[in-house]
């Protein structure tokens, strides 16, 4: 089986044949660096692949072609992507999404419609299907880093600014203070001559 991980989430296929009926295996291919640093600890042995430098820029349908290809280059029974959804700015879910097979394509009946298919146009058009929905959840989830980091920045900012007026109202106590203490040392001073 086969899960790929997606920034913060995972795309998994899973192999439940009888000789694995006790417990499905499941395998990982990561997109993304930060996936991979998070995950390698506790899922490092179940690693297909991992695709390194995908979010340090925006991606791209090739980066989701090159994914998709990877995926099913591997056989698996079922694959499944978990990603982040964005839902607004200030929250997103996450969200499996199952991974059409051949099987599942071919019984649509909606597919003929439109060309004879074969199994060479099947196996292009679950290609397809795959890097749209990698590609979809890859957007989805910079969504969700975007907010995330647009949230950070603005609490950021908002206790920067609590803790710069808790500073200048300490500063201002203490030159109030200062100056008291002169001007009474001046009149002090002034009345001990007197």
């Amino acid at each position: 089986t086969k899960t790929i991980i997606v920034g913060e989430a995972v795309v998994s296929t899973q192999s439940t044949g009888a000789a694995h009926a006790e417990k499905p295996i499941t395998k990982t291919i990561i997109v993304g660096d930060k996936a991979k640093a998070i995950l390698q600890r506790t899922m490092g042995d179940t690693f297909l692949a991992t695709f390194n430098n995908v979010g340090k820029k925006p991606a791209s349908f090739t980066d989701a072609i090159n994914v998709a290809e990877e995926v099913l280059s591997h056989e698996a029974d079922t694959v499944d992507i978990v990603y982040n959804k964005f839902i607004n700015v200030v929250s997103y879910d996450s969200t499996t999404k199952p991974i059409p097979g051949v099987a599942s394509i071919e019984a649509n009946d909606a597919i003929y419609n439109y060309d004879e298919v074969d199994s060479e146009v099947l196996k292009c058009y679950q290609e397809f299907t795959l890097a749209n929905i990698v590609y979809h959840s890859i957007r989805e989830q910079e969504c969700s880093e975007q907010s995330a980091r647009m949230n950070a920045m603005e609490n950021a900012t908002r206790n920067a600014g609590e803790m710069i007026d808790k500073l200048t109202l300490a500063y201002n106590r203490t030159r109030q203070a200062v100056i008291t203490r002169e001007l009474i040392e001046i009149i002090s001073g002034a009345n001990a001559l007197e």
